[in-house]
């Protein structure tokens, strides 16, 4: 899967340009964004590409040396469990953020 980046998301297309994955983001603050949503098509749901998705987030943050919150709940399972690997890119708020699941 490839994954083209614009200012507040991360996201890849299949044919057709159709939307196959993608995670947005909103800036906090100079160095901090709060990850507010992640996707991905019916057509990629039990193949890793929401794991792939937020692993090439956490790259790209981490590359830009931003931290992150997170109010999107599957985010917040993902970066909890990668705990460890990517505990650069946590905020120190990222336990204060409520989490939610957008529909």
């Amino acid at each position: 899967m490839e994954f083209k980046f614009e200012k507040g998301r991360i996201y890849s297309v299949g044919e057709n340009n159709e939307l196959m994955a993608e995670l947005t983001y909103v800036f906090k603050s100079n160095c901090e964004v709060n990850i507010d949503r992640t996707f991905v098509n019916p057509k990629l749901r039990s193949q890793g590409a929401a794991g792939k998705l937020m692993e090439e987030a956490a790259i790209y943050l981490r590359s830009n040396k931003l931290k992150a919150t997170v109010s999107c709940s599957y985010a917040n399972a993902w970066l909890k469990k990668h705990k460890e690997e990517f505990s650069d890119i946590i905020s120190d708020e990222f336990d204060d953020v409520a989490t939610a699941r957008k529909i």
